[in-house]
């Protein structure tokens, strides 16, 4: 009888140990994604609309316009998730010019995640 009772206490000590290993699993990535930085803010001295391609979850680009009275410099900085992370052609606009950078992810990845316009 002792040994009957022996070998539930371990099986359920064994239950309550995976309960919690699945539990810290679970917790493991809701820290993650509550760890994502937000988007960086557009450069001063442009006005800039970002996206992903229509057709291709993995093209992402910067449209930008320089309102400012400077010669500007930008580019579009992909966060890619899985795969590295890429930069877009730089682009510079004179004063009132607008233009246009794009980038892609690698398709092994699981695509864009973060557009950000890098000055």
């Amino acid at each position: 009888m002792k040994k009957l009772l022996w070998g539930k206490a371990v099986r359920t000590h064994r239950r309550g140990a995976g309960f919690a290993g699945l539990a810290l699993a679970l917790a493991v990535p809701m820290t993650t994604v509550l760890a994502v930085t937000p988007a960086a803010a557009t450069p001063p001295g442009l006005a800039c609309d970002t996206g992903k391609h229509a057709v291709d979850d993995y093209t992402g680009y910067a449209l930008c316009r320089n309102n400012g009275s400077t010669t500007q410099t930008f580019w579009v900085h992909l966060v890619c998730g899985w795969s590295p992370d890429v930069d877009g052609e730089h682009v510079t606009l004179n004063p009132g010019q607008s233009g246009q950078s794009t980038a892609h992810c690698a398709g092994l990845g699981t695509g864009i995640g973060e557009i950000h316009v890098r000055p």
